[in-house]
């Protein structure tokens, strides 16, 4: 009898092996330092400039070309890791970030520096699309949004993180060159810990492992698994790997619009790098080092956020698996944090915006920030949720997409940053921003009433049939 699927259970398997724990540490922490990496040249820019001898415009390159291999990077990695699978794209591009932070920290020429800034976004970007379906892999969804909101302070983390510790670090005088130094060096231990300890998680590979194990052990070339009917040559696998992704996208206005959301909010976090500076630095005459600790309250305040999501949503949704069973709990539950965050989101830049006098105590504006990063990790937890949730088998490209929108908008917002509040002002640049942050707080409140029509209309969307009352009501009517 032709087996045609080789059925049991990778998660359970990977859990008795690993714990839950193990794997968040590998996600958030590795997070935290890529994307610090992206933000950690804002505390050394003025000895970049005297050394290499480019002027400002340039040095915004350095962040900004950074985060637009951001760009570029998920649309291998995601949907490679469907092909090959999880480790063997991550375990690549460790290896290869980690030569690109050591040709950074030993650069000569202004070019060798922009170059490698950008192939290395390029290589950093795997672990920010691949985390969210790593985490699809392993944790059910009772409690993929507690492990969600652990990883979420990673990435969150490193561009609040960055400034403060290259500022210290050029105030104290070090060579800006041990900034990426620190980066590869932390990048090696990362690789090395992965290499002998992370496992595949995969389960279409995991299937043909399993499959590919029982044939030798039997003899029988019977067994098979799905991915293994799959005849494609490397390029036409590549190909294909290259279009889902966009196919994905372009064919789901769910993720048009989350990812228009979620792009603009990560770009005003970037925004940020170039409006702190005006404000602190030259507001109120701060050091790199003082101006630096300025975004403490943003990555205080995603700590926040997380408290708030594992204190009040995540019981919340433990709930509704209880009332929804035995049907899944519809995706558009995960949306109602980004209800409230929308709105606060926007409030945040209204607040930074108008208490940025420098005759205003500095605690005023930079305490915005705490409101900023608690907005900014509900808004991304309810999204991304949703986005894993709806297109649980294609999560990884799903998520490559937003990945590259996001990036987009991360690199190019610093572009424009300070000429717009040199021109408008604090005030008047930050009120823009936060006028635009209003016209997409909509977003949220049409997922919730259209989400599940386009759901059932979707290729991508396992989840078809929504039961129009939790199951618990309608035995209570009976």
């Amino acid at each position: 009898m032709v087996l045609d699927i080789v059925r049991w259970c990778s998660r359970l398997e990977c859990v008795r092996q690993n714990s839950h724990f193990h794997f968040l540490f590998y996600f958030s922490s590795d997070a935290r330092f890529r994307t610090f990496a992206s933000s950690a040249p804002s505390g050394i820019v003025p000895e970049m400039m005297h050394y290499f001898g480019f002027g400002q415009e340039v040095a915004s390159l350095t962040i900004a070309l950074f985060v637009a291999g951001y760009c570029v990077g998920p649309l291998f990695w995601g949907p490679l890791s469907e092909i090959y699978g999880r480790k063997p794209v991550l375990l690549v591009s460790f290896i290869v970030y980690t030569a690109f932070q050591i040709g950074c920290a030993a650069a000569k020429n202004t070019a060798t520096i922009i170059v490698l800034r950008f192939l290395g976004g390029c290589f950093a970007a795997s672990p920010l699309v691949l985390s969210g379906a790593l985490i699809a892999d392993i944790w059910d969804p009772s409690t993929r949004g507690k492990a969600l909101a652990i990883f979420t302070l990673g990435p969150f983390a490193g561009p609040a993180l960055g400034p403060t510790v290259s500022g210290f670090m050029a105030v104290a005088g070090v060579s800006w060159r041990w900034t990426y130094w620190l980066l590869a060096m932390f990048a090696g231990v990362c690789t090395i810990i992965i290499f002998f300890t992370l496992p595949e998680t995969y389960t279409p590979v995991l299937l043909v492992k399993r499959a590919r194990k029982l044939r030798a052990e039997t003899g029988d070339d019977l067994y098979w698994a799905p991915l293994e009917k799959n005849k494609l040559t490397v390029g036409k696998r590549v190909e294909e790997a290259l279009a889902r992704p966009f196919k994905v996208f372009f064919s789901e206005p769910m993720l048009i619009a989350i990812g228009t959301f979620t792009s603009f909010v990560y770009g005003c976090i970037y925004l940020l790098f170039e409006a702190f500076p005006i404000v602190f630095t030259e507001g109120h005459h701060f050091n790199a080092g003082i101006s630096g600790l300025m975004f403490l309250p943003l990555f205080l305040g995603g700590c926040l956020g997380v408290i708030g999501y594992l204190t009040i949503w995540a019981p919340r949704y433990q709930r509704k698996i209880k009332e929804f069973a035995p049907h899944p709990v519809p995706p558009e539950v995960r949306l109602e944090q980004a209800l409230y965050a929308g709105p606060t989101f926007a409030i945040s830049f209204f607040w930074f915006g108008w208490t940025s006098y420098p005759h205003i105590s500095f605690w005023a504006p930079m305490m915005s920030a705490l409101l900023l990063g608690f907005s900014v990790v509900w808004i991304f937890l309810a999204l991304f949720n949703y986005i894993i949730d709806a297109y649980l088998f294609v999560a990884a490209s799903a998520l490559a997409t937003n990945t590259v929108m996001r990036s987009a908008f991360g690199a190019g917002f610093p572009l424009f940053a300070t000429q717009m509040y040199n021109k408008l002002g604090p005030r008047w640049a930050s009120t823009l921003i936060g006028l635009i942050a209003c016209t997409l707080v909509p977003i949220p409140f049409v997922l919730m009433k259209y989400g599940p029509t386009l759901r059932r209309k979707s290729k991508y969307a396992p989840v078809k049939d929504v039961p129009p009352k939790p199951m618990k009501e309608k035995d209570e009517t009976v």
